[in-house]
């Protein structure tokens, strides 16, 4: 398992470690755990919501449901498996109770490039990002989850397979589906 050091001077922390710890009422290893999985979770949820502001408070919400039902995290799956099967959980709530499913320009999503190169590489990885985010958009919701999450999360099938409601297979095939409508978008653009 990847560890991860908290700060300078501290010891590395294994997660599981770090869930035990918060869940005998240790805030650090709390405030360890939001800011370890904070950007996922928002990253998660922007891909489901299409929205910043809604990814951001659902993100909250995400945080709040789980921390209060910390106790009842038994290790089943990966902690980060948890937490987005939740994050999962209040999108969908989140979109019930909006009365409808409002899908939103993947283009309008936060830029995922440097915020300060130089003005050259700025404008052609500008470029780049909004093809590819583009062509991402075009892809149906769950080849879409899939390979977001696969891609920019690096989680594993099986914990895609998860949060999807899908078997560990149609997690593969609907991340080899959406690759390649991918790169055939991306091609012909």
């Amino acid at each position: 398992m990847k560890v991860q050091r908290s700060g300078p001077g501290e010891t590395p922390a294994d997660e599981s470690d770090l869930v035990r710890a918060a869940q005998n009422g240790d805030r650090d290893a709390l405030g360890r755990l939001v800011s370890r999985h904070e950007g996922v979770v928002y990253r998660f949820l922007l891909g489901i919501l299409t929205d910043e502001d809604r990814a951001a408070d659902v993100t909250q919400e995400t945080f709040v449901r789980a921390l209060g039902s910390l106790d009842g995290f038994r290790g089943e799956a990966s902690f980060r498996t948890w937490l987005l099967s939740i994050a999962r959980n209040e999108a969908w709530g989140a979109l019930r109770r909006a009365g409808r499913r409002r899908e939103a320009p993947l283009e309008d999503s936060p830029s995922l490039v440097d915020p300060d190169p130089d003005p050259e590489t700025k404008a052609l990885d500008s470029t780049e990002v909004e093809r590819v985010r583009r062509a991402l958009a075009t892809l149906p919701e769950k080849q879409r989850m899939t390979v977001s999450l696969r891609l920019f999360d690096g989680l594993n099938y099986r914990e895609i397979a998860e949060l999807t409601d899908s078997t560990e297979g149609s997690a593969r095939v609907n991340y080899h589906h959406g690759i390649r409508r991918l790169r055939e978008r991306l091609d012909d653009g």
